[in-house]
């Protein structure tokens, strides 16, 4: 397994260690143990997965409190992963990194406790699969708009499918300051 730095401190990419011949391929998506040594210690106690169609963008999506760490992948298709710092007080604040995530490249990405995620699906189809570290709270549920210019995520779809509820979230600058995750050096 290879751990490849963001410029975001604590986002990370992981490559996993790939086993292959003619009938396919074998490799580990989650070791406790393997992990740990790599600096990924999580408990996870959600697992998701959801499959979107091109064109589709999903969020900007966190949650406050009762914040959820995320290990992210693809298991068919590919998408175009963004990860947003959102933690009042950090200095990385505002500052975004993505990563195209796909069956193909097997890759993963560590998401830790405060910032926002989304993704866009880039082939005809994709199952996206993430691990989380507490469960989905409704009340906690929260959104970045997509395109919030003072981001500025240079996503790869200029007119997106998204929900009503993607549609309608608030611009970072217009989020109350208690609504958002406070950065913890």
């Amino acid at each position: 397994m290879k751990i490849v730095e963001t410029g975001l401190p604590g986002c990370v990419v992981v490559e996993p260690a790939v086993f292959g011949d003619e009938r396919g391929v074998f490799f580990e998506t989650w070791n406790a143990e393997r992990y740990d040594r790599a600096g990924l210690s999580a408990r996870f106690v959600q697992s998701n997965a959801s499959t979107s169609i091109r064109g589709v963008v999903r969020g900007l999506h966190y949650q406050w409190p009762r914040p959820q760490g995320k290990l992210v992948s693809v298991l068919e298709g590919e998408i175009y992963d963004a990860v947003v710092d959102i933690r009042r007080g950090s200095p990385t604040f505002g500052s975004w990194e993505a990563v195209i995530l796909s069956a193909e490249n097997r890759r993963q990405l560590w998401i830790p406790e405060g910032f926002a995620h989304g993704f866009a699906v880039l082939s005809e189809r994709a199952v996206f699969s993430y691990l989380c570290t507490d469960v989905y709270v409704k009340e906690a549920d929260a959104s970045v708009r997509w395109n919030d210019g003072a981001i500025g995520v240079d996503w790869p779809v200029s007119n997106p499918l998204l929900s009503a509820k993607d549609s309608a979230a608030p611009l970072l600058a217009d989020i109350p300051e208690e609504r958002l995750p406070v950065y913890v050096p």
